[in-house]
């Protein structure tokens, strides 16, 4: 997968998350997605690559790491609890579904009860 397929897959898949909201406090030039005004994916381009940032447990971190060469500490972020995600040929679209859905999933669980109720009745 390209730079372009990159952002663009990962757009498509992050708007379609329930309750997605497509912001851009950075600027025209970052994507950022939020859930409930917490962010769960960036989109960013560092000379001239085209990258994603998104949220992942420390532990899968490493472990994506080690497993891919285009999975690195995140860019710009809490290296601990976040990852960028690049071009690359063996990068899947299902891989790529599953790390935005995980981020995702991270954010919303660590939401206020409240909030997590209200998303689920909704």
């Amino acid at each position: 997968m390209n730079g372009e397929q990159l952002h663009q897959q990962a757009i498509e898949i992050a708007r379609n998350l329930p309750f997605s909201q497509q912001t851009h406090p950075f600027g025209p030039d970052y994507e950022v997605f939020k859930i409930l005004e917490k962010m769960f994916m960036l989109t960013t381009e560092v000379a001239g690559v085209k990258m994603i940032n998104v949220k992942c447990d420390p532990y899968k971190s490493q472990e994506y790491q080690e497993l891919y060469s285009f999975i690195i500490p995140g860019y710009h972020m809490n290296k601990k609890h976040w990852i960028s995600i690049t071009p690359n040929k063996s990068l899947t679209s299902d891989l790529l579904q599953d790390l935005i859905r995980d981020s995702y999933n991270l954010v919303v669980k660590k939401l206020p009860l409240k909030d997590q109720k209200r998303l689920k009745n909704q």
